[in-house]
C-alpha cells in the first residue's frame, strides 16, 4: 500500500469481496443478500462500493433516503434499491428512479398509494416493514388487515417483501429476545401470506443475524457493517477484513518545554520535556473532540500515539516523545494497527459512528 502523502481513506476492494464471500458462505444458495449501501456506504463510497458489488451479483441494495438511491442510479446502478425510510415529498422521484419504498405507517402507506395510483403504475414493489420489537419505524402485527384490504383494493402497488428489524442480535445475552422477534415476524407473515394469497420475500438478518441465527435467514438477509469488516463481536472480527484505513502524515514536529501547553483552551499541559506531532485531521475531517485529551491513539511507525490537548477543526497533535519518527512519516487512525472498532471504543462508541463521520472533504483511494 502506498504511503500516505496527504489525509486520505483507503478503501480496499479485496477486503469488501472476502466480507461479501464470507457472508454468502454463511447462507443457504438460494438466499439472497442485500447490501446495505447507506450513509456513503458507512462512509467510503456509495456509487464506488455499489458498482463493485453489483459486479459481484449482489441481489438488492438498500439506503436510507431517496436522495441516496437516486446518486447510485446516476452512478449506473441498475440492480433493485429499498429505501429504507423514504419520505413523502420524494415519493414522485422515487417512482420516476425506479426505487422501492419501506412503508411501515398506514399514513406513508396511504400517501404512497396515493402517488403511485396518480402515475398510474402498476404492481409497483413495496417493502412492508413491521416492528417486532426494536420499535423504531413499523407497523404492528394488529395492523395486517388493514395492509391487505388496502393492497386488494388496488393494482397500483403490490408487496415485494415483508421485513423486520432484530433489536439486539449481536448480544447473545439477549438471545431469548431476538428469538421472540423472530416468532413473532414468522407469526407475522404466516398470517399476512395467507391473507393476501401471495409469498413476498422475507427479510429480518441484519450481520449479527446472519451470523447467530441461521435458522432465521429466510429468503434474504441484509448486511450491513459486516461488508466493512466488522462482525460486531470480537469471535466474529476475525473472520472479516477492515473496508477502511484512515492514514495521514506528520506536518510538524514540536518539542515542548516543561510548563508549556499544546492545543486550543491550553488543555494539556506538560510535565516534563515531551515531543509532539501535528497531524492534518481533525473534527471537521470526523475526529471528533470526544477523542482528544489522551482518549483516542494513532498509530506511528508500529507504535501508538495519543491525542493530547482538545482536537482542532483541522488537526490533531500526539505525544510522540517516545517514538522515532519524523515530519512526513505516515500515520494511522485506524486500519492498519488499530480497528476503527478499536479506536471508537476508546471514546466509548462503536465502529459504525467513527466510520459514517468520516467527512466527504477525506480523500478516498481505492486499491484493488
Amino acid at each position: 500500500m502506498p504511503k500516505a502523502q496527504e489525509t486520505v481513506l483507503e478503501i480496499d476492494l479485496k477486503a469488501l469481496k472476502h466480507n461479501f464471500e464470507y457472508i454468502k458462505s454463511k447462507l443457504h444458495k438460494d438466499t439472497k443478500i442485500l447490501a446495505v449501501v447507506k450513509a456513503f456506504a458507512y462512509g467510503s463510497d456509495a456509487s464506488e462500493i455499489a458498482k463493485y458489488l453489483q459486479d459481484l451479483q449482489v441481489d438488492y441494495f438498500a439506503v436510507a433516503y431517496v436522495n441516496e438511491g437516486v446518486t447510485l442510479r446516476d452512478a449506473g446502478i441498475e440492480t433493485p434499491i429499498l429505501v429504507l425510510h423514504p419520505q413523502a415529498v420524494n415519493f414522485k422521484t422515487l417512482i420516476e428512479r425506479c426505487l422501492e419504498p419501506s412503508l411501515y405507517s398506514a399514513k406513508i402507506l396511504d400517501e404512497f398509494l396515493a402517488i403511485a395510483s396518480k402515475e398510474k403504475q402498476n404492481n409497483y414493489p413495496v417493502h412492508i416493514k413491521f416492528n417486532t420489537g426494536l420499535n423504531r419505524l413499523g407497523f404492528l402485527e394488529k395492523d395486517i388487515d388493514s395492509i391487505v384490504s388496502k393492497l386488494e383494493s388496488t393494482t397500483a402497488i403490490r408487496a415485494k417483501s415483508l421485513f423486520s428489524h432484530l433489536a439486539a442480535s449481536e448480544d447473545l445475552n439477549e438471545n431469548g429476545f431476538t428469538k421472540d422477534q423472530i416468532a413473532k415476524f414468522k407469526s407475522i407473515y404466516k398470517t399476512f401470506t395467507t391473507a393476501i394469497g401471495y409469498q413476498p420475500m422475507l427479510h429480518i438478518c441484519n450481520t449479527s443475524g446472519v451470523l447467530n441465527y441461521p435458522e432465521a435467514h429466510l429468503d434474504m438477509v441484509r448486511s450491513g457493517i459486516g461488508l466493512y469488516g466488522f462482525g460486531n463481536s470480537e469471535s466474529w472480527n476475525k473472520d472479516f477484513k477492515p473496508v477502511a484505513t484512515l492514514k495521514s502524515l506528520i506536518s510538524q514536529i514540536h518539542h515542548i518545554e516543561k510548563g508549556e501547553t499544546v492545543g486550543y483552551n491550553r488543555a494539556f499541559k506538560s510535565d516534563g520535556l515531551k515531543k509532539t506531532a501535528t497531524i492534518p485531521i481533525g473534527h471537521a475531517d470526523g475526529i471528533s473532540r470526544i477523542y482528544g485529551n489522551g482518549k483516542g491513539k494513532v498509530t506511528i511507525n508500529g507504535q501508538q500515539a495519543p491525542i493530547i490537548g482538545n482536537v482542532c477543526m483541522d488537526m490533531i497533535m500526539v505525544n510522540i516523545t517516545d517514538i522515532d519518527c519524523k515530519e512526513g512519516d505516515e500515520v494511522i487512525i485506524f486500519g492498519n494497527g488499530m480497528s476503527a472498532s478499536a479506536f471508537a471504543q476508546s471514546a466509548n462508541t462503536i465502529s459504525y459512528e467513527i466510520l459514517t463521520a468520516i467527512s466527504q472533504r477525506v480523500k478516498r483511494v481505492f486499491l484493488t
